[in-house]
């Protein structure tokens, strides 16, 4: 049994080596069969091989948070500038209008709030359901370190195991508590458990120093969560320092709906992304943005 305390601090990450995956454009995923690099494809660009999520999930452990009162008003002007769409089957089928073809990530996990012991999940959804829903991916928290990590674990396996049935992709997203460090050793390990138990690619925080290893241990792709709402030029900023080191790609939510300009700074965010702005050229067309009057663009 490894001794956890003692093990040594691993230095041999060949970064600046790309992990090849021949024949694909996604991390990982050459050996996958065709309905899963399908839909692993519309989620991940093929030009630039990443992706801008917009993460607007947060109500089934929140309710109505701030900006997020109503989905109709504020996320959905949004989406024609977002890749993918993570959210709830409940908003999906109320909310999100029918002909949107965007590609959807669904939360799957359920079972707690933020007035209990969030760790304590369950399968919410069943893949069944994702299916009807035309899902393109899986979404299922992973809290590695947490009270009931056990069973947290057990729902992610459950899910990649009825996933790969199917060939639809599992994003685990790994689950910082307060009492955790989000520093690199912590969420490599996490993200590197959860692509080991066959997770699709990984939802997890920026951090630092050295992200550039927890991208790097990962063998498959990792996207950056948002987090707390800050100040637009620190959000690009973030955007761009972990593309810079590795991550495939951003799943905001607060740092987008919750802008002064959600549009123009889901744009922005898009800049940086796909065409590797740096976040000074991102924050001045982020305000040239704001500053236009602009047409509502449809779904």
């Amino acid at each position: 049994m490894p001794d956890v305390d003692g093990q040594k601090a691993s230095k041999d990450y060949g970064i600046g080596i790309p992990q090849e995956t021949p024949g694909f454009h996604v991390k990982g995923s050459g050996s996958y069969d065709w309905g899963m690099k399908h839909r692993l494809s519309r989620i991940f660009n093929a030009r630039s091989g990443r992706v801008v999520m917009l993460a607007f999930d947060h109500g089934y452990i929140m309710g109505p948070t701030s900006g997020l009162e109503r989905v109709d008003l504020n996320i959905v002007p949004l989406i024609p500038y977002a890749d993918v769409l993570m959210c709830t089957r409940g908003i999906l089928r109320s909310v999100i209008p029918p002909q949107c073809a965007k590609p959807v990530a669904l939360r799957t996990s359920a079972g707690a709030t933020i007035l209990t012991d969030l760790s304590k999940e369950l399968i919410g959804v069943d893949v069944e359901d994702a299916l009807r829903l035309n899902a393109m991916a899986q979404a299922v928290m992973a809290y590695i370190g947490a009270t009931h990590e056990h069973e947290t674990l057990d729902v992610l396996t459950t899910t990649i195991d009825a996933g790969m049935k199917y060939g639809l992709p599992t994003l685990a997203v790994t689950a910082v508590g307060k009492e955790m460090a989000r520093d690199a050793r912590y969420l490599g390990m996490s993200c590197r458990v959860c692509a080991e138990l066959g997770a699709q690619f990984v939802k997890t925080y920026y951090c630092e120093p050295d992200f550039e290893q927890v991208t790097a241990a990962c063998p498959v792709p990792i996207v950056i969560a948002g987090g707390k709402k800050i100040p637009e030029p620190d959000a690009l900023s973030l955007a761009y320092k972990a593309i810079d080191q590795g991550a495939a790609g951003v799943d905001m939510g607060r740092n987008i709906f919750a802008a002064d300009d959600p549009v123009a700074m889901i744009q922005a965010v898009r800049a940086v992304v796909h065409e590797g702005e740096t976040p000074q050229r991102a924050l001045e067309l982020y305000e040239t943005l704001k500053n236009e009057k602009r047409e509502t663009v449809t779904v």
